[in-house]
């Protein structure tokens, strides 16, 4: 009862039908293994964007979009991961769904004029690791193989640029949302 179809020349659509009851992780387990193979066997480098599981045809346009969405998301926030869900979209989903115009208003709010694109690319490199280590000074400083003082210094040049305290809580969440919202629309999203 699955079905394959072709909807462009790079683009083609699997129909799966699955068990009552399996979870996220068993799905994805799948797209894995249809990843590998397509890699292994046909050299063919593919992504998966996976939608919400359905219990009836009518539902199944739903699911359809669902998966789109999941692929188009994940390609502007993380173009790393060949299987992208719905359901694990996060806060992506929420940027990607909001007008372009309140995605620039808020940029102007948060930055000063023109103070995002003086960051250079140390600086945004720097601003990913200190994220990935939970806003933690030491850990980054071990990671960027870089003095704790350095990475101090580097924080406080960013905090005179963008009036954001990246050691603060409130202000790293602002600041990581800003450049998810700068990165959408760097994508050219539609105008409205």
């Amino acid at each position: 009862k699955d079905f394959v179809f072709n909807i462009s020349e790079t683009d083609t659509v699997l129909v799966k039908e699955i068990k009552r009851g399996i979870d996220q992780k068993d799905l994805e387990k799948l797209a894995s293994s249809i990843v590998d193979t397509l890699s292994g066997e046909h050299y063919i480098k593919a992504t998966v964007g996976i939608g919400t599981p359905i219990a009836n045809v009518k539902d199944l346009a739903a699911s359809f979009k669902e998966a789109q969405v999941a692929m188009e998301v994940g390609k502007v926030f993380d173009t790393e991961q060949a299987i992208i869900s719905y359901d694990n979209l996060g806060i992506a989903r929420l940027i990607y769904q909001l007008p372009t115009t309140l995605c620039e208003m808020f940029l102007r709010e948060v930055f000063k004029q023109g103070s995002i694109e003086s960051l250079d690319n140390e600086t945004l490199f720097t601003i990913q690791r200190f994220f990935e280590n939970n806003l933690n000074v030491s850990e980054t400083s071990r990671g960027l193989f870089v003095h704790r003082n350095t990475l101090v210094y580097r924080l406080e040049k960013i905090k005179k640029l963008t009036g954001l305290d990246l050691r603060e809580f409130d202000d790293a969440i602002v600041f990581k949302v800003a450049l998810m919202v700068k990165k959408y629309l760097s994508a050219n999203p539609a105008k409205y």
